[in-house]
């Protein structure tokens, strides 16, 4: 029920190869321009103006910057998930205090199962994988909140309300799966290596004639687009380091549902 290997850890790879792709690229594109047996029709094609690398340039930063977005944008989504999530659980539990005796210590035992089994999910939201638990644990909130003695014990429209609950917190680990689960799309990746090749080969166009001060452009090209490519490749998933969606709310909604266990139990 996950994803097994180095593809639940690709964009780990993908931004060792943005890394290592740009040295390579650098250094063959020096090598053409200083020491291949190419390097005087290269030479040839000077009088490139610099104004040429502007055009490609914005492309490439243009689509950088869309695919920087996409990953900042999941982050955000995933947060606001378990914060919708930990929320939910919280207005389950107090509108679950108005039910009589068997019920709410039903439901309240319930509800502190998931919450558990929602915490214990979350090394395998970072292999892109999913807990039977949890799965089972909204399956019995929604069984417990729907069942007729609930109904009578608090009446249609409190049900209708632990109904709505239940559903948020079922809709929000849906969404947080979903998000663990994002794999790096290749073909959007690969558009941006591309136009960032050409963008290497417009600051080495330029400076033809001196392949000193082409490689330190292009060095310097290199030292601003790889490691900025590699550090959005690496947050790909929320739920993996080096920024972690946290599942502290999660946490302190199970810390209520454990007091309010204990009250009852007093």
């Amino acid at each position: 029920m996950g994803t097994s290997g180095w593809r639940a850890y690709d964009h780990y790879a993908y931004a060792a190869v943005a890394m290592l792709g740009t040295l390579a690229a650098v250094v063959a594109t020096y090598w053409l321009l200083a020491g291949s047996p190419w390097s005087e029709w290269a030479r040839s094609l000077a009088g490139v103006s610099s104004p040429f690398t502007n055009v490609v340039g914005v492309l490439f930063g243009l689509t950088l910057a869309f695919l920087a977005n996409d990953t900042w944008t999941a982050h955000d989504r995933a947060t606001n998930a378990v914060l919708r999530e930990a929320d939910a659980i919280r207005g389950l539990l107090i509108v679950s205090r108005t039910l009589d005796g068997p019920e709410r210590n039903a439901l309240h035992a319930a509800i502190a199962d998931y919450a558990r089994a929602s915490v214990a999910e979350w090394p395998l939201l970072a292999r892109r994988s999913i807990s039977p638990a949890a799965i089972d644990g909204g399956d019995r909130l929604l069984s417990l909140a729907a069942s007729r003695a609930v109904g009578a014990s608090v009446g249609g429209t409190v049900q209708q309300l632990m109904l709505r609950q239940v559903t948020a917190i079922r809709e929000s680990r849906d969404l947080r799966i979903g998000l663990s689960q994002t794999h790096v799309d290749p073909l959007k990746w690969l558009s941006m290596a591309f136009l960032g090749f050409l963008t290497l080969l417009s600051v080495a166009v330029v400076h033809v004639g001196d392949p000193k001060a082409a490689l330190v452009a292009m060095v310097l090209f290199g030292s601003a687009a790889a490691p900025t490519a590699a550090i959005v490749l690496i947050h790909g998933n929320p739920f993996q380091r080096p920024s972690v969606v946290a599942s502290a709310p999660i946490l302190a909604a199970l810390s209520r549902a454990s007091v309010a266990d204990g009250e009852e139990a007093a």
